[in-house]
C-alpha cells in the first residue's frame, strides 16, 4: 500500500509541476525569483518551525537532525530509514487599488532519503529552491506599454551528514549544489499618432544560466528538565556564496496576431553581452542565520518559536538590477507547535494522529518604491499514520498574504496546500538467534 502511495504521489507532482510554473507569484520578477523552500510539510504546518527533531521525520533544513542514537525502544536496534516525498498547490487572488485577479500553480517540493549509521547520519535528495513564473503588463488595458514574462528557477541537490556528540548535542553539514535557468522577455509596445499599435514591435529576450556551491551547518540540542518536560534548541548557519551566472540576450522585432495573440518573430539580433562585462556575472547568495528554543513532553506535545535572518542586503548581480526594487535584510519569526492525544492508542486511529498549527511574520527583504514586500501566514495540518515503523502521509494548510496596494503594487492573498509522504523502514535488522 505505501509503495502504491509512494508512486501516485510522486506521479501527481511531477505532472503538475510540469503542467504549470512553479510560482505565480509577480514577485518572481525581482532577483532570482521567490524562495521555494521553506522545509517540509511538517515544518510548514507548524509555521515553518524547523528546530524540533525526532527518529521518524526527516528535518531538510537542520543537517544536525541526521545525528542521533539506536532506539531502546526497539531493543538497541539502529533508528529507521527516512524517506519523504512532498508537494503542493498554492492559489493566488492579486489585488491592486484598481483590479483584481486569480492564478494558481502546482509544484513539486521535495524528494530525499536519510540513512542512520550508528551515532553518524545522512541524508541526500532534491528540491527547488527558487522558482521564477509571473505575466506582467503596465499601461492601461486597451493600450499596455509594456508586457514581461518569465519562468525557470534554482534546484538545489545537497548532501547532509549529522553526527551525535551526545546523549543531548548533535552537529552536522550540508553542501548543496545550486542550478538551472531564468528566461525572461519583454515587449515594449509603440503605437501610431491614431493610437492603434504599430505592424513590427521590440522584444528583449534574456536567459540566464545559473550554478554554484553553497554549505549550511547546524546544530541540536535535546535534553529532560524534568521527567516530563523536554527543552529542543537549533541553531544554523549558512556563509555567504556564490551562484555564476552565464547570461544571453536577443534583442528581435516581432509582429503579433491581434486574433491569437501570437508572437512571429520577424529578425533577431544577439547582443554582445562580453563587450560589456555581462556575459559571466556572479549572483551573490547572502548568509543565513537561524536560532530557535523550544518546550514539550515526548511523544506528546511540542511548542516553539524560532528567529531567521539573511543577510539578503548583500544580494546583487547586474544582470538583475532594477531601478525601482532594492533589497534589504531579511528575517522571519516563526511560531508552532503540535500535540499528538495518544501516540500508542490501539483504540482510536485518530489519537494517533499528529495535530500541527502556527504562524509566521517575514520580511522577504524585497523594497520596491520604498514599501517593503512582508509576508504573513498562519498554518494547520495533520498527520496520518499510513504503515507500519510510524511511517504517515502528512496534509498542511496556510493562508495568508503578501505585499501591499500601496504605492501602486500589488498584494497576494494566499491559500497554500500541501501534501508528503514521511516513511520509514529497516534496512539492517540485528539476528536475534543464530
Amino acid at each position: 500500500m505505501i509503495k502504491k502511495l509512494v508512486v501516485v504521489l510522486i506521479a501527481i507532482v511531477t505532472y503538475s509541476s510540469y503542467g504549470q510554473e512553479g510560482t505565480a507569484s509577480p514577485y518572481s520578477f525581482y532577483g532570482i525569483g521567490s524562495l521555494k523552500f521553506k522545509g517540509t510539510v511538517e515544518n510548514r504546518s507548524m509555521g515553518g518551525l524547523s528546530i524540533y527533531t525526532d527518529s521518524i521525520h526527516m528535518n531538510l533544513r537542520n543537517p544536525a537532525s541526521y545525528g542521533g542514537l539506536n532506539l531502546s525502544s526497539l531493543g538497541g536496534e539502529s533508528r529507521p530509514i527516512k524517506f519523504t516525498v512532498g508537494g503542493g498547490y498554492s492559489g493566488l487572488n492579486l489585488k491592486t487599488d484598481a483590479s483584481e485577479d486569480q492564478t494558481s500553480s502546482t509544484t513539486f517540493d521535495y524528494i530525499a532519503i536519510g540513512i542512520p549509521v550508528g551515532k553518524f547520519g545522512f541524508g541526500l535528495g532534491l528540491l527547488p529552491y527558487t522558482s521564477v513564473g509571473y505575466k506582467i503588463e503596465s499601461g492601461a488595458p486597451e493600450m499596455p506599454t509594456n508586457r514581461y514574462n518569465g519562468s525557470g528557477g534554482v534546484n538545489k541537490a545537497f548532501f547532509s551528514a549529522g553526527y551525535q556528540l551526545n546523549k543531548n548535542f548533535s552537529v552536522g553539514a550540508e553542501a548543496n549544489y545550486n542550478f538551472g535557468n531564468i528566461q525572461n522577455n519583454a515587449i515594449e509596445f509603440v503605437y501610431d499618432a491614431n493610437g492603434d499599435p504599430v505592424q513590427y514591435q521590440s522584444k528583449e529576450e534574456n536567459r540566464s544560466d545559473l550554478s554554484g556551491l553553497n554549505y549550511n551547518f547546524g546544530l541540536t540540542y535535546k535534553g529532560m528538565i524534568n521527567k516530563d518536560l523536554e527543552l529542543v534548541s537549533g541553531l544554523t548557519f549558512t556563509p555567504k556564496s556564490d551562484l555564476n551566472s552565464i547570461n544571453e540576450r536577443t534583442i528581435a522585432t516581432i509582429v503579433i496576431n491581434d486574433l491569437t495573440g501570437f508572437e512571429a518573430v520577424v529578425n533577431s539580433i544577439e547582443e554582445d553581452l562580453e563587450a560589456d562585462g555581462l556575459k559571466e556575472t556572479t549572483q551573490i547568495l547572502p548568509s543565513k542565520l537561524s536560532f530557535g528554543l523550544g518546550l514539550g513532553k515526548p511523544k506528546k506535545w511540542f511548542v516553539g518559536a524560532e528567529y531567521t535572518s539573511q543577510k539578503t542586503s548583500k544580494f546583487s548581480n547586474r544582470i538583475f538590477n532594477i531601478e525601482n526594487a532594492t533589497f534589504e535584510d531579511a528575517n522571519t519569526f516563526a511560531l508552532g507547535g503540535f500535540y499528538i492525544p495518544k501516540y500508542n492508542s490501539l483504540s482510536s486511529y485518530w489519537k494517533r494522529a499528529v495535530y500541527r498549527a502556527g504562524l509566521r511574520f517575514e520580511n522577504t527583504g524585497l523594497n520596491i518604491n520604498t514599501e517593503s514586500i512582508n509576508e504573513f501566514g498562519i498554518s494547520f495540518g495533520v498527520g496520518l499514520p499510513v504503515g507500519r515503523l510510524f511511517s504517515n502521509a502528512n496534509v498542511g494548510f496556510e493562508v495568508g498574504k503578501r505585499g501591499t496596494t500601496k504605492q501602486n503594487l500589488i498584494q497576494e492573498n494566499f491559500i497554500n496546500f500541501n501534501i508528503s509522504l514521511s516513511l520509514n523502514d529497516r534496512w539492517f535488522v540485528k539476528r536475534k538467534y543464530d
